[in-house]
């Protein structure tokens, strides 16, 4: 090869990389609209004493927001009824015929996770047109599946994402389907970007209520509660006060300790405190769980005759709560921005 050509091909070559780069330098600084500086420890809103619990599984946001339009993360011209583009990596899987969705449910993998990752197989109906999970008498022109990008365990790696490929190579190979997973380099760089992105907006508002007199049994804890709504939840020492949403994640968590609400005898089941937890991200705004978190403090502290308190040890004041309030509107806004409303379904599964 005459040296003119190769350097004419390297030159090529070179122009297809700076456009390549340039292109996806693009989408990462869209995706970052309505980040604003962040600690590094991820954590939630806390003025004038209001307790929270940090997250620390990671780095945090970016410290400044690049100007322009959030990169069009939701690619898909159909929307799946779960998988989102803006939280899966996304493998389609062709097939030459439509197939029977029997013969995909008997041979989806038996457990759907990669590592701490969910993962999920979905096919476009033949006669709706519409991505559901597989279900018996069903026919599927296509298929698709895609692993989460991130939750509250961290960001999707690489040994995950390769554990996620094996299984659905071999779902693909029994089903007769293509799978054309995307590179896993490029899968690991968004899923810490969002991670990144997100984790920040991860916040669960927690106060204590502290006896101020005698210590309580789990018991009278339990009866104060339910007349506030709340009722026994699936782990020992926790109460709930349910969604109005079926199936929806409680609105609030009170708790108390596991070990004692185990205690056979009285004494040992005696405690001092007990935790409110508000998960925002899971709760859709317009349920107002904020005003619901604030209340349930009031009463329930009057009734226990406790005293609310922060993580150090400081009386939780209406001043707080206020300003907590107004942080919590900005927060709203800037997961809107992100395509992450609280209490969507992208939200939910994300910030789990």
């Amino acid at each position: 090869m005459k040296l003119g050509t190769a350097l004419a091909i390297f030159g090529a070559l070179l122009f297809a990389l700076l456009v390549l780069h340039a292109w996806w330098s693009t989408r990462r600084a869209g995706a970052r609209r309505g980040v604003v500086a962040q600690d590094a420890e991820r954590i939630e809103p806390a003025l004038e004493g209001a307790a929270t619990e940090p997250r620390n599984d990671g780095d945090a946001g970016p410290d400044t927001v690049p100007d322009g339009a959030l990169a069009p993360l939701r690619a898909l011209g159909r929307q799946p009824a779960r998988l989102d583009a803006l939280i899966d990596a996304l493998v389609p899987l062709a097939l030459d015929a439509p197939i029977s969705g029997d013969l995909v449910i008997a041979h989806l993998p038996p457990t759907r996770r990669a590592g701490s990752k969910a993962f999920y197989i979905e096919g476009l109906d033949s006669e709706t047109g519409a991505w559901e999970a597989p279900r018996p008498g069903g026919r599927y022109g296509e298929l698709q599946a895609g692993v989460q990008l991130a939750s509250r365990s961290g960001a999707l790696n690489e040994i995950e994402y390769s554990e996620f490929v094996q299984k659905l190579q071999v779902f693909a190979e029994a089903v007769g389907a293509s799978p054309d997973a995307p590179d896993m380099l490029d899968v690991v760089a968004r899923a810490r970007e969002l991670d990144a992105l997100s984790g920040p907006l991860d916040v669960q508002l927690t106060i204590t209520l502290r006896t101020q007199g005698v210590a309580w049994s789990v018991g009278f804890v339990q009866q104060v509660a339910s007349r506030h709504g709340f009722v026994p939840g699936a782990v020992p020492g926790r109460f709930v006060l349910a969604a109005a949403e079926e199936g929806a994640p409680p609105v609030l968590v009170l708790a108390v300790n596991a070990q004692a609400a185990l205690a056979d005898d009285a004494q040992g089941s005696a405690v001092r405190e007990c935790t409110l937890t508000l998960d925002v991200p899971q709760t859709p705004e317009g349920a107002e769980p904020y005003p619901a978190w604030h209340h349930a403090a009031t009463r329930l502290a009057e009734d226990l005759d406790a005293g609310v308190i922060d993580d150090q040890g400081q009386s939780v004041t209406l001043h707080a709560y206020a300003a907590i309030g107004q942080e919590l509107g900005s927060l709203y806004r800037r997961l809107e921005a992100l395509d992450l409303a609280a209490g969507s379904a992208a939200a939910r599964r994300l910030f789990s």
